[in-house]
């Protein structure tokens, strides 16, 4: 049992609750998510089991794309609809005004995380000083929106804009959406979030717990699960041969040839790139750095799977 879930996380579960039920499912103790989903969102979460968990602090790293829906001249302490309201105002603004907001925040900004989150100030989550009344400062942090577009805008009953956001690591959406509400003057919160995507990990090929549920009953689970190597399959391969292999995997660097390394679109072996591994048998062994010297490429190991 080692590998990784592309779960599609229901609301109403934290992403601990995930991970805690696909303990009991699968029997396997050492598991770990790869990036945090609020408990009203549903969408795409990497779960990685086993050997795995090693993937995850290169998964936290992804890119994410989401659905969101915005709604306009509500403002809560969660800056979703789950907290408490602190102020209520009537939008008035075009839809053109709408568009030419979120278009604003396409590029890099500075955004300052919610108090209700899981970042740590003084070694204390933000969300346990938050549940205890306690406000603290908090620095802001350059995060980067890939894309943004309006999908819809609903005026039914007040206005509710539907989003669909690409964005670096790191990237609250909900802080986007109050961000949306303040710059239109109205303010606003997040109403529904879905993530689309998180790296390598889509949600058309994502899998439901009732449906991994039902595959532990036929004893197809395994079956279900990605090989590792799936997280990392936009970076460089290279096969070794056998006298290399033996040596990688005793922790010597390793002289590597060029035109052994299987180029990919978009990544690169400047010094200190990752490279996917493999055996002589074709088995995914580890990721490595290539480093560059006057007399060759050598490849170096970075973490071993």
């Amino acid at each position: 049992m080692d590998g990784i879930l592309n779960i599609l996380k229901p609301p109403g579960m934290t992403s601990f609750d995930v991970v805690a039920y696909l303990r009991g499912l699968t029997g396997v103790r050492k598991i770990g998510h790869a990036g945090t989903l609020d408990p009203m969102a549903a969408g795409v979460l990497p779960v990685c089991v086993g050997r795995a968990t090693k993937a995850v602090e290169f998964l936290m790293e992804k890119d994410k794309t989401y659905r969101a829906e915005v709604t306009l001249g509500v403002v809560t302490d969660t800056q979703d609809t789950t907290g408490t309201v602190l102020a209520r105002k009537k939008p008035e603004v075009s839809d053109n005004d709408i568009i030419d907001a979120v278009a604003s925040f396409r590029g890099k900004y500075m955004q300052l995380p919610p108090m209700y989150s899981a970042v740590r100030v003084n070694g204390k989550k933000l969300y346990q000083l938050a549940r205890e009344g306690i406000e603290t400062e908090r620095s802001e942090r350059e995060v980067e929106i890939y894309s943004a577009e309006v999908l819809d805008i609903c005026r039914k009953d007040g206005i509710r804009v539907l989003l669909e956001v690409s964005c670096s690591k790191g990237t609250y959406i909900r802080t986007l959406c109050a961000d949306i509400g303040d710059v239109l003057g109205c303010g606003g919160c997040m109403s529904f979030l879905l993530r689309l995507k998180a790296g390598p990990f889509s949600i058309s090929d994502s899998v439901t717990l009732e449906e991994l549920s039902l595959g532990k009953e036929k004893g197809t689970l395994a079956e279900m699960m990605m090989d590792v190597d799936r997280a990392f399959e936009n970076f460089c391969s290279c096969v070794l041969d056998e006298v290399s292999a033996k040596k990688f995997m005793n922790g010597m660097q390793v002289r590597l040839a060029t035109d052994r390394i299987n180029m990919t679109d978009g990544t690169d072996t400047e010094a200190g790139g990752l490279i996917r591994v493999y055996g002589n048998d074709g088995r995914f062994v580890a990721l490595g750095t290539v480093i560059h010297r006057e007399n060759g490429n050598y490849l170096k190991a970075r973490k071993f799977f």
